[in-house]
């Protein structure tokens, strides 16, 4: 069965697809989206097909799968459908907003979480008692470095390896063996010791202090908050898909170009990734925080969706459904439906909802922004709706 694994870096994809193909034995080959192009793909699927023939299965491992454009991926559509190849796509991205629809439904996808401190831990300790030349270094942890290790590792165990190397070999040399300290540690990770999960409850404060600094108008709490994120290892197109959600729910009409501004910064993020994708996410952030605010839109559908689920659903109006078939206009669809473009203005008085319903407000613009002259405009073509008092 062909499939997924999506995880953060660090958690065993690569080891788990390896131990798949030692286990059924297969022919494993792996290829790295990053570098590899649609004549690579070809060439393993052509060995895959000879493979099939002489009756050996073929795994295919391809590694950040996610950075395969549309084109990549439905190269391998054919040959995953009819068994050619058991692909096994490695990513840290969504597979939802990544991996094509067609390809994404003939696999499985697999969720794989984080290491747990304690799995962390057993990995280190086995690399100390196995690995030759650690054993001959013969480290000593003090003041809790190991402990510090396994937290700013953030549950992965690449990650947590090299740094235990290079910690090692920046340590000094004393009695018996080297002695490595939190100093070593931070050195060795090169980054300030940031208590930050991407899976627990500190990576969502920190997403909820960043969105209520924007929607509070401070851009200088923003983007401090947005270091820490990204300081901590929190996944850029994140915060970039929290811009453009923010835009549309707390800036709104208020301010058009918000939404414009966080969909081009999203495209701009994915395109330069880090360490410059954090400009770009900087420019969008302190742009949404001086903003004026509007949370019209998302009241408006709030309350419309509210209403569709608790009350009942009646016929859409005669006059406003289409009627592309004489049968249709001989029932009396489309009859008495008013072009607006045919008057004045562009715009004609007409009851565009159900008669039971037709004096809900649900868009209740502000006066804030490019709002006010939407407002304005609704106040003269719908006068009893937009009253003062709205």
């Amino acid at each position: 069965v062909s499939m997924i694994l999506w995880g953060p870096p660090g958690v065993g994809k690569t080891t788990l697809a390896r131990v798949i193909a030692r286990e059924t034995g297969s022919e494993f080959y792996s290829l790295s989206a990053v570098t590899a192009g649609v004549a690579d793909v070809r060439r393993v699927l052509e060995r895959a097909r000879r493979n099939r023939q002489e009756g050996k299965r073929t795994i295919l491992f391809i590694d950040e799968i996610h950075r395969f454009n549309k084109a990549q991926q439905d190269a391998l559509l054919h040959a995953v459908e009819d068994g050619t190849v058991v692909l096994i796509g490695a990513t840290t991205e969504n597979p939802s907003f990544e991996i094509i629809g067609p390809l994404l439904s003939r696999c499985r996808v697999f969720t794989l979480r984080p290491l747990s401190r304690e799995a962390v831990r057993k990995v280190l300790e086995r690399a100390l008692e196995r690995d030759e030349w650690l054993r001959s270094q013969n480290p000593r942890f003090v003041q809790d470095a190991l402990d510090l290790l396994i937290d700013l590792s953030g549950g992965d165990a690449r990650v947590a390896l090299n740094a235990l190397e290079l910690a090692v070999r920046l340590a000094p040399r004393g009695e018996g063996g080297v002695e490595v300290g939190p100093e070593q540690i931070r050195e060795a990770l090169q980054q300030p010791a940031l208590l930050y999960d991407k899976q627990g409850d500190y990576h969502y404060d920190l997403a909820s202090a960043f969105i209520k600094s924007i929607r509070g108008s401070d851009p200088d709490a923003a983007v401090y908050w947005m270091a820490r994120m990204l300081e901590g290892g929190e996944d850029p197109k994140f915060i970039a898909r929290r811009l453009v959600i923010l835009a549309s729910e707390d800036i709104g009409n208020a301010d058009p170009q918000a939404l414009i501004l966080a969909t081009s910064g999203f495209t701009a993020v994915d395109l330069v990734g880090m360490p410059e994708a954090r400009i770009i996410l900087a420019q969008v952030a302190t742009y949404l925080a001086s903003a004026p605010k509007s949370n019209a839109s998302y009241v408006a559908i709030s309350e419309a969706t509210e209403d569709v689920r608790k009350k009942p659903l009646v016929n859409v109006p005669l006059h406003l459904r289409n009627a592309p078939t004489r049968l249709m206009k001989e029932l009396g669809y489309a009859a008495g439906y008013k072009y607006p473009h045919d008057y004045e203005g562009g715009f004609v008085r007409e009851n565009y909802r159900p008669p039971e319903d037709s004096e809900k407000v649900y868009y209740r613009p502000t006066e804030h922004g490019f709002e006010k002259n939407l407002r304005e405009r609704l106040r003269r073509l719908w006068p009893e709706r937009y009253r003062d008092k709205e």
